[in-house]
């Protein structure tokens, strides 16, 4: 209980960086902020100053102090892999220091090369959370929550180890790609196959009494 309050409190400092740092350079921030970008990093939405400044990575800070509760409310939270645990915390963290330094860096007037940065990102957890979704058991709350996988125990084993095996392609494939260039089907197919292949798997072993 105490290493999770202690981590609670790390995640909620690092969380509230971005607002700080915010707060420092406010002046020296336009009115409206780009905040949404497109797969080549064009802007293509943008918020009011306070807006991205405060509210975007505020909202980021509730859900990671929602985290604990969430997880700890699955009534299987026993189960969950501690590695997968790990990363889910540290994600949210991890992601308000990149979304809102962008956001602040682009603000300030720097080359952020966000449409490198955060499919590198994406890249790097779909390999680290797919190394680990083979080690994982039976949760509600983390893994691929199918009526046939969570029925099932070894239909859950052999779910995720194709889909850890898939994780991992694509969060590679979303690295090397973020060198070469996007276009929206080729971001957007591989995050179909994640979802639908072990999904038609599960129901497939489902159907052989698995």
């Amino acid at each position: 209980m105490k290493n999770e309050k202690r981590t609670l409190l790390l995640t909620t400092l690092i969380c509230l960086i971005p607002m700080i740092v915010g707060a420092l350079v406010y002046n020296r921030l336009p009115e409206s902020m780009a905040t949404h970008f497109g797969l080549d990093g064009t802007p293509n939405g943008w918020s009011s100053r306070p807006v991205a400044v405060f509210v975007l990575p505020g909202i980021l800070l509730a859900v990671n102090l929602l985290m604990p509760f969430l997880l700890r409310a699955d009534p299987k939270h026993e189960n969950m892999s501690s590695a997968l645990k790990t990363v889910t915390i540290w994600t949210i963290p991890l992601i308000s220091l990149v979304c809102s330094g962008a956001t602040l860096g682009r603000g300030l007037g720097y080359d952020v090369r966000i449409e490198q940065i955060l499919p590198v990102l994406m890249g790097v957890l779909f390999v680290v959370i797919g190394n680990y979704l083979p080690k994982t058991k039976q949760s509600y709350t983390m893994g691929i929550k199918l009526p046939w996988t969570l029925a099932s125990e070894e239909n859950w084993n052999r779910t995720h180890r194709l889909a850890g095996f898939l994780w991992v392609i694509a969060g590679l494939y979303f690295i090397v790609m973020s060198f070469i260039g996007w276009s929206f089907p080729a971001f957007l197919i591989p995050l179909f196959v994640i979802i639908l292949v072990p999904t038609v798997y599960s129901y497939l072993l489902y159907r052989k009494g698995i």
